[in-house]
């Protein structure tokens, strides 16, 4: 449904939104650290992660980390 990965000086930064099983797995890791999960079953705060995820992508990107 939303997944993300950038890579910059190798580290890399992944956010990941997915259904399962009527609601939604949240998980993003910097490298290979869980920073964030969750599992949710309300449609708006998947929705509201989504953005903060979407907004935390575009800084890295402005700060130079490239998307796979």
């Amino acid at each position: 449904m939303y997944h993300k990965r950038l890579r910059q000086a190798g580290h890399t930064r992944q956010f990941e939104i997915r259904e399962a099983g009527g609601a939604w797995e949240v998980q993003a890791a910097h490298d290979s650290e869980i920073v964030k999960q969750a599992r949710y079953d309300d449609w708006h705060r998947v929705e509201r992660t989504m953005m903060a995820f979407a907004l935390e992508v575009s800084a890295l990107e402005r700060d130079g980390w490239t998307a796979d």
